[in-house]
């Protein structure tokens, strides 16, 4: 199975991946989707708070703020893991993305109490900055009007962020869901968890509720970048995993009085699905190390890269092996076809391989 190749010279790495492993076993990824997905509610509340005390929500907080001041070194090393368990939570968007909003923010007690909810599992803050809100200044607030679409467990937050701007600045604001539970709609994705949207009309946010404001595009693009990533890592798990299955499978599948995997046709669409499970997973590596660089562009532009590679890989894999399963891969008893719902519903969180290859080329011209 295709792996991350970070170095890991003090082994914490593979002690987070173990820890991983350990998890799964006591709460299966398949059958933990199965469930969500028959619940209808979006989140396994008992797996989120497990994975809470396992010390994984809030990685990326610094230690001032309560978390473990941890890098996207350790982060995608269990996301690459819990894809390959398909333990499927909203950890991107109400771990990693937060995690880096409130880092960059401003010191104030609503950064402070978001926090601190967040790594106790008091809060499920979710972050809706995909879409930027238009606001009006109050004398002690604002008004704010707008949509925010596709948040992902958003029916289960107890807070949401949002991106809002005036003709002078922008503001990162903090509202509580509960207040906004009459202007949110939620849907079934295709993997079965719940997206939602917000849909805000002169929606008044008090003036304490302000984490950070003035020229917020780098801040914003820095914390999408990261959470990209951690979420490229997940869909290099499934990728890597969805490959394994489908070699397994097709070594025990019998066809003319052998296993299919020994023909050669076979043979060739293996090894196309392996290679693309290694391009993701070095994808991966190779943004990590162009972190260590601390050049902004060239990070960017290969985490970009890795969100398309890994994207690709992971449906791309997932599409061939449901086909090599035959008839059993389109059955919900065969777990296949949850490797593959879940891989496009991620493929198109944080924007889609296809907008981001246009970004990716109009930089590359621009350079």
């Amino acid at each position: 199975m295709s792996k991350l190749m970070i170095e890991d010279t003090d082994g914490v790495l593979a002690m987070l991946q173990e820890s991983v492993q350990s998890f799964s076993e006591k709460y299966p990824g398949p059958k933990g989707l199965r469930n969500i997905r028959n619940s209808g509610q979006g989140l396994d509340k008992a797996q989120w708070q497990a994975m809470i005390e396992a010390g994984w929500i809030g990685l990326l907080l610094p230690e001032t703020l309560g978390g473990s001041g941890l890098s996207l070194r350790e982060q995608v090393v269990i996301s690459h893991a819990l894809g390959e368990a398909l333990i499927v939570s909203p950890m991107v968007t109400a771990s990693v993305l937060t995690s880096v909003l409130l880092a960059e923010s401003d010191v104030s007690l609503e950064r402070s109490r978001l926090a601190s909810d967040m790594i106790t599992g008091k809060a499920l803050v979710i972050p809706a900055i995909n879409h930027v809100l238009q606001a009006q200044k109050q004398d002690d607030g604002f008004y704010i009007t707008g949509c925010c679409e596709y948040l992902d467990a958003g029916c289960q937050a107890t807070d949401f962020i949002v991106l809002a701007q005036d003709d002078t600045q922008h503001y990162l604001l903090s509202i509580s869901a509960q207040d906004v539970q009459n202007f949110r709609t939620d849907r079934p994705a295709v993997d079965g968890t719940i997206l939602s949207s917000l849909q805000l009309e002169q929606f008044t946010v008090a003036a304490d509720q302000v984490l950070a404001s003035g020229n917020l595009d780098q801040q914003i693009q820095y914390a999408l970048d990261m959470a990209r990533l951690a979420l490229s890592a997940e869909l290099a798990g499934l990728a890597s995993k969805s490959f394994l299955l489908t070699s397994e499978y097709t070594q025990q599948r019998i066809q003319f009085g052998k296993p299919i995997a020994s023909f050669q046709v076979i043979q060739h669409r293996l090894v196309d699905m392996w290679a693309k499970a290694e391009f993701a997973c070095a994808s991966i590596d190779n943004a990590i190390e162009c972190l260590a660089l601390q050049d902004s562009s060239k990070t960017h532009m290969a985490i970009l890269a890795a969100k398309i590679r890994c994207s690709d890989a992971a449906t791309g894999i997932g599409r061939q092996a449901v086909h090599l399963f035959g008839a059993m891969g389109f059955t919900d008893e065969c777990d296949i076809g949850l490797y593959l719902k879940r891989s496009i519903n991620l493929a198109a969180s944080l924007g889609d391989a296809e907008k981001l290859r246009m970004q990716f080329i109009a930089m590359e011209r621009a350079a």
